[in-house]
């Protein structure tokens, strides 16, 4: 156990023949207790002071820890936002093409039913031709007839005229 300054103030020598001066004894010890209360007055100062540095290291390590754990969540939840981005962009693609294809496939299923609709047209159009061409083909043999002269031979009597005047 240390000495405190208590034990230096009360220490008693034994006293010999010719032992030391007793003041000047006294008045060293008075110094020493003096200077040992300073020197335990700064060892306690500089104990609070290392414990208060002490808590504040804590402190700060604590802080380091915890910002270096945001740093790797913010670092773990930006890789996570960017996997999802790309799964989301390869689904948007994927939708793209899907839809480019069936609109692809609608265009040519609307472009080969054109092209039936426009043969279609285009034979109908050949035997409306046809039928149109043997009407009047049939028409122009009625006009060419025989039969035409003969009406613009018959003559009307006068009697027939007037009875056709008259009515």
């Amino acid at each position: 156990m240390p000495l405190t300054p208590l034990d230096i103030h009360n220490k008693e020598f034994s006293r010999g023949f010719r032992g030391y001066d007793e003041d000047e004894v006294n008045e060293f010890l008075d110094q020493v207790i003096k200077d040992y209360e300073m020197i335990l007055r700064e060892k306690k100062q500089l104990e609070e002071k290392v414990k208060e540095l002490t808590e504040r290291l804590n402190y700060f390590t604590n802080i380091e820890e915890t910002l270096n754990k945001s740093i790797l969540i913010a670092q773990e939840t930006a890789e996570e936002v960017k996997r999802n981005a790309q799964k989301e962009a390869k689904l948007i693609i994927k939708e793209a093409e899907k839809n480019a294809d069936r609109i692809i496939s609608e265009a040519l299923a609307k472009t080969r039913k054109i092209a039936m609709e426009v043969e279609e047209l285009k034979r109908q159009a050949k035997v409306f031709r046809n039928r149109f061409k043997m009407l009047i083909e049939a028409q122009l043999d009625m006009l060419n007839n025989g039969d035409w002269d003969h009406l613009l031979d018959y003559k009307l009597d006068d009697e027939a005229v007037q009875e056709i005047t008259e009515s």
